[in-house]
């Protein structure tokens, strides 16, 4: 049996949205796997992944509003950093928990099934009928 949530389960919660929010972005997410492999600068960040200075320095901030990454000065120079050695641990477990699960699940949109069934168009009698009422 699972025990009803307490505090502490909201405020994981509230945790856990934070990072839902930062890896919802393609950009964020390639940012953070650039971290896994150490500090960076966004100049360094932004060449690696070929996108522009703004886009990078923006997303970052996004990180570190998440709570996420941290930045040290050094100099007229920020590098960033993610907050703690386990959250590194955590984002490569999950990559590869999501490549586990990628390989042996075949997603229903890439199918063809569709992710949602199709909505029935209305007849010309449901149609009719609503519109004379």
């Amino acid at each position: 049996m699972i025990a009803s949530p307490g505090p502490a389960v909201a405020v994981d919660a509230a945790a856990l949205e934070r990072v839902g929010i930062a890896l919802a972005d393609a950009t964020r997410r390639r940012l953070l796997l650039a971290l896994l492999e150490g500090p960076a600068f966004p100049a360094d960040l932004a060449e690696r992944l070929g996108l522009t200075r703004g886009n990078v320095s923006n997303h970052l901030a996004c990180l570190r509003g998440c709570g996420l990454v941290r930045t040290t000065s050094m100099g007229r120079r920020v590098r960033y950093e993610l907050v703690d050695p386990r959250l590194a641990h955590a984002l490569a477990d999950l990559a590869g928990l999501v490549l586990l699960v990628d390989h042996e699940v075949e997603s229903p949109c890439e199918t063809g099934a569709g992710c949602c069934p199709p909505v029935a168009a209305p007849d010309a009698e449901t149609q009719g009928a609503s519109e004379g009422a």
